[in-house]
């Protein structure tokens, strides 16, 4: 199998995949999701400024994402 070329995009792609992964899990591995929610949200403070328009917005997609995502379920407790 191949591995798709590592640049920023496949990272935040990564890391945002196992955030979704671990809320998904039954049960949801919420210390393990807070880790990589809180692993985007350093990635997209500490790669300001040096972030295409396109992984600008991915950033803030995924980031979007994985937080409604943990919100839903952090309610359903």
């Amino acid at each position: 199998m191949e591995m798709p070329k590592v640049d920023l995009t496949t990272f935040f792609l990564s890391v945002s995949a196992a955030a979704m992964e671990s809320l998904q899990a039954t049960p949801p591995a919420i210390p393990m999701a807070k880790h990589n929610i809180d692993l985007l949200m350093l990635l997209e403070e500490k790669t300001k400024g040096n972030r295409t328009p396109d992984e600008d917005q991915l950033i803030s997609h995924l980031l979007y994402q994985v937080r409604m995502t943990f919100v839903q379920i952090e309610g359903k407790k």
